[in-house]
């Protein structure tokens, strides 16, 4: 049996940046509008501002749930490993966002007007820390995202639940959690070369892991967009709770 690999045995700094923005984000894809209005229904409940701090878990370089953000959180913390997904959040922080980006903004606007009206200023609230997400302390925050990240950095059953874990103690009790996830992901490939970990969850799984650590849990599921490319998963799991 093949030996699992698991999210210390990878190289992030060296995810392939370029090759996963082409494949996945120079578009708006009809996935992306269902995570979009999924988290958008979430964070319409809450207040404006009413949230000090916000974490994004595993940012990644996927800016629209940051955007999200800003109509409630003021201030939030897009916490990353890998030094490539860094420097490209930084640089669309200081530089802009790229155009691309735009549509992605103006859906969550049209869903949720109280977003700043350029994807520039739904970016303003945000800080990048480069960091391993294992280590932020528990109950820091009022708000935490996480999308596509505990099921795509090991192939560890294991490791995907203590990861999820550490990403609900991450709020404070009471506090909201939002989170995608893509279904029965297997190990994928990125562009011709690169290949990553993937551990694969559905419904069942996603909701055994966090019901005993939430209250007002909701799983969801869309099918698999045929614009996107086949990774092998069969479409995306969607969550929403407040922690315990």
């Amino acid at each position: 049996m093949p030996a699992r690999t698991f999210n210390d045995d990878v190289d992030w700094d060296g995810w392939p940046v370029d090759a996963y923005l082409a494949e996945n984000y120079r578009e708006l894809h009809p996935s992306d509008a269902a995570v979009i209005a999924h988290h958008s229904a979430c964070y319409r409940r809450l207040d404006t501002d009413s949230v000090e701090r916000s974490l994004e878990f595993g940012a990644g370089p996927n800016l629209y749930p940051l955007m999200l953000g800003a109509a409630v959180c003021r201030r939030t913390d897009a916490v990353e490993a890998g030094a490539a997904n860094v420097a490209y959040l930084r640089r669309q922080l200081t530089e802009g966002p790229d155009a691309s980006w735009s549509p992605f903004h103006a859906l969550a606007r049209d869903l949720d007007p109280r977003i700043p009206a350029s994807p520039g200023a739904a970016l303003a609230r945000v800080r990048v820390v480069h960091g391993d997400v294992r280590a932020v302390p528990q109950g820091r925050y009022g708000l935490a995202s996480m999308n596509f990240v505990a099921e795509g950095v090991t192939e560890d059953f294991a490791e995907f639940t203590a990861l999820c874990r550490q990403f609900v103690r991450c709020v404070v009790p009471g506090g909201t959690v939002v989170a995608a996830f893509m279904e029965n992901m297997p190990t994928y490939r990125i562009g011709e070369t690169t290949v990553w970990p993937g551990c694969p969850v559905d419904v069942h799984t996603v909701r055994s892991v966090f019901a005993p650590l939430t209250g007002e849990l909701t799983v969801t599921r869309i099918d698999a967009d045929p614009t996107l490319p086949d990774y092998g998963d069969s479409g995306m799991v969607l969550l929403s709770a407040v922690r315990r």
